[in-house]
């Protein structure tokens, strides 16, 4: 595994330890009483104050010059996959728990491949063990998310019984999660926000071979949604008591969501995308889940199930079975691209070399022409 590789890696699962954290106090804000679209406004804003003056200040020159056509396509890249993915995302989380949004999480990297496979951007042989193991890994996947969101069994006793954010709004919360209805509605809710979620990663992959920028399209994705998700908490909250700040858990939330996710993390995930495809980060998206199942015992003190437990061990099965697949595929790649190597450089070496029955030929005719 060469360099490039192994920072892949690394940054892929920093990305998942950060949304882990984002799952865990965001859900504790909304509990709190936190409007979700004003929340969205104001994270947006909070990365928006971060990056863009890094963007004008080191590209400054690509950032000015971009054609319309690039700036629409950005536009609604932000429209699809920030504002309307993060209000619908959040929606869901206060509707459900954070368990719950990081299991619906893993949808993404099912959505995100048949994504990919319409775009030619990935391709399955399904007769090779590489094809064969991502096919498994999928398959993996959604056994996962099925077993979580049908089987629950018995609960597990939280792992920390005194909550490090504790509000008077939770008993309500795990009240709504355990509402039948409600918790389709959010589950629902939530695999909509993971499609245009999945949707946006592809569409960045497209948008990073014509403007090979991470700063510019990360800082461009922030600016836009911050604009957009604003005219969508005005229309949505009209009460502006609502918009005030305090010192809370919810001021914690807007700072963390705003400069470690939006500010951080869209760079990160913009840079693995490019270096990687989309299906390599979306694949990562069950280290999540696990994480917040231990987080949101600890913090929030949810109610774990039997039925998340099996289901993390799925997902992280499905997510080893794409990582094997996608890393036989490369290999076999590279091998290739070694054997056509050698055989361009063996041909260049034969067509140097002079013929010889032509060099025969030539001395033939040398001699002849000396007797005569």
């Amino acid at each position: 595994m060469d360099a490039a590789s192994k920072k892949a890696y690394i940054i892929a699962i920093v990305v998942q330890v950060i949304l882990t954290g984002m799952s865990v106090i965001t859900k504790a804000a909304f509990d709190a009483g936190m409007s979700t679209f004003v929340f969205v406004f104001y994270r947006q804003a909070a990365g928006s104050v971060l990056m863009l003056p890094l963007a004008l200040i080191l590209e400054r020159k690509n950032a000015w010059s971009m054609p319309f056509a690039w700036l629409l396509k950005l536009f609604l890249c932000a429209l699809i996959g920030n504002t309307l993915s993060l209000s619908l995302y959040n929606v869901s989380l206060k509707f459900t728990s954070a368990t719950v949004a990081a299991a619906a999480g893993n949808s993404m990297p099912v959505v995100t491949f048949c994504l990919a496979l319409l775009l030619r951007m990935e391709m399955v042989k399904l007769r090779s063990a590489s094809g064969i193991a991502k096919i498994t890994g999928v398959a993996l996947c959604l056994a996962g998310v099925f077993a979580i969101a049908f089987y629950s069994g018995p609960a597990l006793s939280p792992v920390n019984h005194h909550r490090a954010f504790a509000t008077h709004a939770s008993g309500s919360s795990h009240a709504n999660a355990s509402s039948k209805t409600t918790w389709i509605e959010g589950t629902f809710l939530m695999l909509l926000a993971n499609a245009a979620w999945s949707l946006s990663i592809v569409w960045q992959a497209v948008l990073l071979k014509e403007l090979p920028n991470r700063m510019v399209v990360a800082t461009a994705l922030c600016v836009f949604s911050t604009v957009q998700s604003f005219f969508v908490a005005v229309a949505a909250e009209r009460d502006f008591s609502r918009w005030q700040l305090r010192l809370d858990v919810s001021l914690l939330a807007i700072f963390y969501a705003g400069f470690v996710v939006a500010g951080v993390s869209y760079y990160l995930q913009a840079w693995c995308v490019e270096m990687t495809g989309p299906v390599f980060f979306a694949v990562w998206t069950p280290l999540c889940f696990v994480l917040t199942i231990f987080c949101s015992s600890f913090f929030l003190g949810e109610i774990v199930h039997l039925g998340s437990v099996v289901g993390g061990i799925l997902l992280v099965g499905g997510l080893y079975s794409v990582l094997w697949g996608k890393n036989k595929e490369s290999q076999g790649a590279t091998c290739s691209q070694m054997n056509m190597m050698d055989c361009c450089a063996q041909d260049e070496e034969d067509n140097e070399k002079p013929n010889t029955y032509e060099l025969e030929e030539a001395t033939s005719s040398t001699s002849a022409g000396e007797h005569v």
